[in-house]
């Protein structure tokens, strides 16, 4: 019995499953968690901000936007080039949605009241590599803003 007792706090942790391919959705969500972590803080209202946008943007339930979002999180610490995942974005997705993608980073880098530069410095740098038009960013990140 002790044997037993023994093992299982020696247990080696169940292995991770493998992220999935990344594709514009997990490019879209790991793009969100990096710039509500760009300020070096995660917070509760960023974290809910996220899962709202890939709940209504994929037609997911809570459980599984937030489900995502822990996908996208591994995925944000395991891919480090941003501009691979902006072309995901561009490459997979019309005009009309790119702008939404503009608009839903700039929710996120306001859902905590305070945008630092990083993150905006991040935004602009994404809404950049989408090819969206300066015009149409500004509308959006005021948008964004004033819901």
């Amino acid at each position: 019995m002790f044997e037993r007792l023994t093992q299982f706090f020696h247990r080696k942790s169940a292995p991770e499953a493998p992220l999935p391919p990344l594709d514009a959705r997990y490019a879209l969500g790991a793009l969100l968690v990096r710039v509500a972590q760009a300020d070096n803080a995660y917070l509760f209202e960023e974290i809910e901000s996220i899962d709202r946008i890939l709940a209504k943007a994929y037609g997911l339930n809570p459980i599984e936007a937030a489900k995502m979002r822990a996908v996208c999180e591994k995925l944000a610490h395991g891919i480090e080039d941003d501009a691979h995942m902006a072309a995901l974005i561009r490459d997979s997705v019309d005009y009309t949605h790119r702008l939404e993608k503009t608009q839903a980073l700039w929710e996120v880098a306001h859902s905590d009241g305070l945008v630092v530069e990083r993150e905006a410095e991040l935004v602009r740098l994404v809404e950049d590599m989408l090819g969206v038009a300066r015009a149409d960013n500004e509308a959006a990140r005021a948008a964004a803003v004033i819901p």
